[in-house]
């Protein structure tokens, strides 16, 4: 994959899926922009990159804010004069496991905030660059919860949900100006997100690896492979898709 020179911004680089796609993007040779709300993490991602002779700058950036967002798209903008590729991978679960009718206020805001806003509020912003530049690559990190039920998880699959829903009307919109967007539907990953479920549920592992067929949690290098791909050239003719990476689990 030739993604040599390409500028890229990630949100949520700080760990997880977002850290090891940051890595991969930096092994290739590409400007990465590691954004995280946590600064620490960010530059601890981009120093790594940067000890394995790539390139990366850190930058805090809460989603949820939309100056903030600002100053992370036009400044990447300002300093490099092109933005290629945008990674929307920001996003948080809920706090707690509950029916609708229980669901908390708190975590109904919190996460449609990250998890659908803040993506809203990116796609917003760089759209806009990359129809003047004439090119351009979206890659948003959705969720198998955005494809099927997910019970006592109402605002984390609402937002996920969205995010397909935003990636298909999106790319119906920009086809004709040479920009792709297209998004990746992790199933259970190996992440913060998983650790926080398995934290309160420690025997659910195992349950949840009985409806996999491949028997086992998906690792965040996995889909960076897969957003990389997208970024690239070699999948050059697809748009507005969701790609399901789950080991089998939507088969079931």
């Amino acid at each position: 994959m030739n993604l040599k020179d390409k500028i890229v911004i990630i949100t949520g680089a700080g760990s997880g899926i977002g850290r090891a796609t940051a890595k991969l993007f930096g092994s290739y040779g590409a400007h990465v922009i590691v954004s995280d709300i946590n600064k620490e993490d960010a530059q601890s991602v981009a120093e790594e990159i940067l000890l394995d002779d790539g390139k990366a700058v850190a930058q805090k950036t809460d989603v949820t804010d939309f100056n903030a967002v600002k100053d992370l798209v036009y400044g990447t903008y300002e300093k490099y004069k092109n933005i290629d590729i945008m990674v929307n991978n920001a996003g948080i679960g809920g706090k707690n496991q509950a029916k609708t009718a229980d669901h908390t206020l708190d975590d109904w805001h919190d996460v449609i905030a990250v998890n659908q806003t803040g993506v809203f509020y990116c796609m917003k912003l760089v759209l806009g660059i990359m129809s003047k530049q004439g090119h351009g690559n979206i890659i948003n990190v959705a969720s198998l919860a955005g494809l099927k039920p997910s019970g006592n998880n109402l605002s984390y699959s609402a937002s996920k949900f969205a995010v397909v829903g935003m990636t298909k009307s999106a790319a119906l919109e920009y086809g004709r100006r040479n920009i792709r967007i297209n998004a990746v539907c992790p199933g259970f990953t190996e992440s913060a997100l998983l650790d926080q479920l398995l934290a309160v549920s420690p025997e659910m592992g195992d349950k949840l690896k009985r409806f996999i067929p491949m028997g086992r949690f998906g690792k965040a290098d996995e889909i960076a492979e897969a957003i990389c791909w997208l970024s690239s050239d070699s999948s050059k003719f697809i748009t507005g898709q969701p790609i399901i990476l789950d080991g089998g689990n939507s088969l079931i």
